[in-house]
This record gives structure tokens, C-alpha cells and sequence, in this order.
């Protein structure tokens, strides 16, 4: 399976509003600037997470953006679903076992490619948000510990 750019920006902006965006809008630069994605790229993504209704924006001094679902309500599956399209909608030619008409590429692989899809389907459709925020929050302590004297 392919992830596109634009896709791993959009669930990397997501996290980041369910770490930081509790209480209160969170500007697209400090998403850019924490997570590391080009601003302009970054207003592209959330607009699109905005017209999906995944994500509201605020205007003002105080503005910017938020989850509006919980994070653990929101899946990577989600997210993918938004931004790259169908990705889980991959019409295969028949469901029956055995159509003499068909190529035997997909008499043969037909079923297997089948389950691969749902396999990846099923996966990304259990990892959330808060999941995802959770491992960048370990990450965060791993790599940034912090001393007490």
C-alpha cells in the first residue's frame, strides 16, 4: 500500500491537534513548525480536512484549528479515506471462485489481493489518533528526558 505525502501530513496534523489542541486552536504554523511539514502544504491538507468535516478552523488572533471528533473516534482509515480518496474501494472483477473469462493473474491472485485489502482496511481502521498521539508523546520523553535536580 501507498501513503502519500499529503496523507502522512494530514494524520501527523491530527495528532498534533489531539496533543496540543484541547483547550484551544491551534495555529497551522506551530503544527508546521512542530511537526515538520511545509506551511503551505499544511494549509492545503487542513482545508481538505476542514471541507470533510475532520477538522474546524477558527479566524482571529486566537484562531486556528481543531479536532472535531475525538481523537480516539478518528481513525488513520479516516484520515487516508479524506485525502487520497477510495483507497479501500478497489472493485475486484468477480466474487465468484472460478469465471473462465477472466485473466489468470486474477483467478490466481484475485482472492489474495482481496484479503490484503481488507487486511489493511481492518488495521487502519483500529488505530486512531489517540493511539498515534500516545506513541509521539513516549517518543517526545524518550528523546527529550527530562532532568530534576
Amino acid at each position: 500500500m501507498k501513503v502519500s505525502q499529503r496523507a502522512t501530513y494530514g494524520i501527523m496534523a491530527a495528532i498534533d491537534l489531539a496533543m496540543n489542541g484541547k483547550e484551544a486552536p491551534v495555529q497551522a504554523r506551530a503544527i508546521a513548525r512542530r511537526q515538520a511539514i511545509p506551511i503551505r502544504f499544511l494549509e492545503q491538507v487542513l482545508h481538505s480536512m476542514k471541507k470533510a468535516g475532520l477538522v474546524e478552523s477558527l479566524r482571529g488572533a486566537q484562531g486556528g484549528y481543531m479536532l472535531l471528533k475525538e481523537p480516539s473516534a478518528l481513525s488513520v482509515a479516516d484520515i487516508l479515506e479524506v485525502l487520497d480518496g477510495p483507497v479501500f474501494h478497489r472493485v475486484f472483477q468477480s466474487d465468484q471462485p472460478f469465471d473462465r473469462h477472466l485473466p489468470k493473474q486474477e483467478l490466481l491472485l484475485g482472492q489474495v489481493w482481496k484479503q490484503v485489502a481488507q487486511a489493511e482496511h481492518e488495521v487502519l481502521n483500529r488505530v486512531t489518533i489517540d493511539e498515534l498521539a500516545g506513541r509521539q508523546r513516549a517518543i517526545e520523553e524518550r528523546r527529550n528526558p527530562m532532568y530534576h535536580i
